[in-house]
C-alpha cells in the first residue's frame, strides 16, 4: 500500500493497528469510489471499514488527502502489475493483457482523476504528473517486449496506448458494464496497432 508521509502519516512509523486501520480504510474508499464516484460518503467509507469518522479524519484529514491515496495506490498496483507482466512469456499477451488493467482502471476512477484536479491546489501538485510519468514508464517496457517480438507497428508508443485505454473508458464509465465495455472495445480498437500481413492467433 502507498503511504505519503506529507500527507497521511506521522514521521515515525505506524503502529500494527494503525497500519492495519489505515489499510482498511483505503481499500474500502477504493470500492467505495469504484460504486459511487469520486463524491463517495466519507461516513460510509468509514461505517463499512469498521472505524469512527475520527480514525479516518486523523489518516486522511481531508477528502482530497484520501482521493489522492487511493489514485497513488491504484497507479502502484498498475505498474506492479506491468512489473509482473513482463516475466511472462507472450509479449504481446503481457501488453493487452496491461492495456485491459489500465482500462478497467480508468473506468473504475468514476471522476477521481478529474476531482483530484479540481481540488489540486488543497493537496499534491505534483501527483498528476508524477502518476502518469509511473505508467509510461511501467508501459513502456510491455511495448519494447511487444514491438521486438514483431506484434506491434513500429510507429505505435505507449503514449498512443494509454490515450485508447483512456478514451475507451471516458467513453463507457457511466455505463452499468462500463468494465466488460472497455474490454470489448479496447480487443477492437488494438487490431489496428498490429502489423500489417498474415493474421496472427491470438489468445483472449
Amino acid at each position: 500500500m502507498s503511504q505519503d508521509s506529507r500527507t497521511t502519516s506521522p514521521a515515525r512509523p505506524m503502529r500494527a493497528d494503525a497500519r492495519r486501520n489505515y489499510d482498511r480504510i483505503l481499500a474500502t474508499a477504493a470500492e467505495a469510489i469504484a460504486e459511487h464516484g469520486a463524491e463517495a460518503s466519507l461516513e460510509e467509507i468509514a461505517r463499512r471499514a469498521g472505524v469512527g469518522s475520527a480514525t479516518l479524519h486523523r489518516h486522511f484529514p481531508s477528502r482530497q488527502r484520501l482521493l489522492e491515496a487511493v489514485f497513488r495506490d491504484k497507479v502502484e498496483a498498475l505498474c506492479a502489475t506491468a512489473g509482473d507482466l513482463a516475466a511472462g512469456p507472450d509479449p504481446e499477451q503481457a501488453l493487452v493483457t496491461w492495456l485491459r488493467a489500465v482500462a478497467t482502471h480508468a473506468v473504475s476512477n468514476r471522476g477521481l482523476a478529474a476531482s483530484l484536479m479540481r481540488g489540486a491546489q488543497d493537496g499534491d501538485p505534483t501527483l498528476g504528473t508524477t502518476c502518469h510519468t509511473m505508467i509510461v514508464n511501467a508501459g513502456e517496457g510491455l511495448l519494447a517486449r511487444a514491438r521486438q517480438a514483431g506484434a506491434v507497428r513500429e510507429d505505435v508508443s505507449i503514449t498512443d496506448l494509454l490515450k485508447l485505454a483512456n478514451a475507451i473508458s471516458l467513453a463507457v464509465e457511466q455505463e452499468p458494464d462500463g468494465m466488460a465495455q472497455a474490454d470489448r472495445l479496447l480487443n477492437l480498437a488494438l487490431t489496428g496497432v498490429r502489423p500489417a500481413g498474415p493474421r496472427r492467433h491470438h489468445r483472449s
